[in-house]
């Protein structure tokens, strides 16, 4: 892999400036991914959070559905956070509707398990291999209900209803969050997936 990588964001929808922000401020390569052209010039990918129904259905629209899934299966390091948690997972607990996953996380999410809008919280957990804890914001978040032998659990929740679930996840080069760490200003889990990439 290069020292200096292009990590593209799937920018048909979600939290896309976010995430290109934070990669800008770490020095990476960085591009908007719309179409499968501009996948082919990246060497990994950000799927951000948004509304991953929205989010598979524009894939199929722009042609980029099967291009993000054949990249994924063939070894390519992607990050997704909330949706794109989802849009990793090889299952998902109440989905909509023949909803599609590019797969690739030995996983099994639910979607909305945190509520609606309204639930949405943050607050500090601890993330492996960090010396110090993450501020985690969870909007309509997802949370990992099972994981596979292959899949590494970096982060559970700590305190609250939700305590013991799974909310990032690394399997070989991919990596989800449940939460959105794009929005807090720190920039520790967009180093950790940089660092990923680089060793590919």
């Amino acid at each position: 892999m290069s020292t200096n990588p292009t990590i593209g964001v799937f920018a048909l929808q979600g939290d896309v400036r976010e995430h290109l922000r934070v990669l800008t401020d770490l020095g990476v390569n960085t591009l908007p991914v719309r179409r499968a052209a501009e996948l082919d010039r990246c060497d990994a990918l950000i799927l951000p959070g948004g509304e991953s129904t929205t989010m598979y259905k524009l894939a199929r629209i722009f042609d980029l559905f099967e291009p993000l899934r054949e990249r994924i299966r063939s070894g390519m390091p992607a990050f997704g956070t909330c949706a794109g948690m989802i849009m990793l997972a090889d299952r998902i607990e109440d989905g909509a509707k023949d909803q599609e996953t590019l797969g690739g996380l030995d996983i099994t999410v639910r979607r909305n398990a945190f509520g609606r809008q309204v639930a949405s919280f943050e607050g500090d957990i601890d993330f492996d291999g960090f010396a110090q804890p993450v501020h985690a914001v969870f909007i309509r978040a997802p949370w990992v209900e099972a994981v596979g032998t292959g899949v590494q659990i970096l982060a559970t929740v700590k305190v609250g209803e939700a305590s013991g679930r799974i909310v990032a996840v690394q399997q070989g080069s991919l990596v989800a969050t449940s939460f959105h760490p794009e929005i807090e200003g720190d920039n520790r889990i967009h180093r950790y997936f940089v660092d990923l990439v680089l060793k590919s």
